[in-house]
């Protein structure tokens, strides 16, 4: 297939689309750990999860800030393993959630988000993609 054949292709686009949507999100949303520019992410963390992760909610935060870009790094170089690890953390995010009893609304949000990542690894699986690099 040439290229431009692939432009034409709508898994391609498809797959383009949450390839760049999943890498860039957790890429924004892990640094934004560091500024909390967008939030104030701490109040997200359920006190059961606090207690039992060393430091404070804010110190957690930086380690999920951490995590959040690799995982959006992990996406743009191995696109299906990397979905699978994004659509986990959006499950422990989903359960964390779930425990404030205060963010159903942004739960169901994950939860959709966690779907789109579930779509992002069939779409790679489907492109060619292994889970540790590119089939031949």
């Amino acid at each position: 297939m040439t290229s431009l054949d692939l432009k034409a292709d709508p898994t391609f686009r498809a797959f383009f689309l949450l390839r760049t949507v999943f890498t860039i999100a957790p890429i924004a949303f892990g640094l934004d750990k560091f500024t909390n520019l967008l939030a104030d992410w701490s109040i997200y963390l359920a006190p059961w999860i606090n207690d039992i992760v060393p430091g404070n909610a804010d110190q957690a935060m930086y380690a999920v800030g951490v995590i959040e870009i690799a995982a959006g790094l992990l996406v743009a170089v191995m696109p299906r393993l990397g979905a699978y690890v994004v659509a986990a953390w959006l499950l422990g995010i989903i359960v964390d959630l779930l425990t404030l009893q205060d963010f159903y609304d942004i739960a169901l949000r994950d939860f959709g988000l966690l779907v789109g990542a579930l779509a992002l690894a069939q779409l790679a699986e489907a492109r060619g993609h292994g889970l540790l690099r590119r089939s031949s």
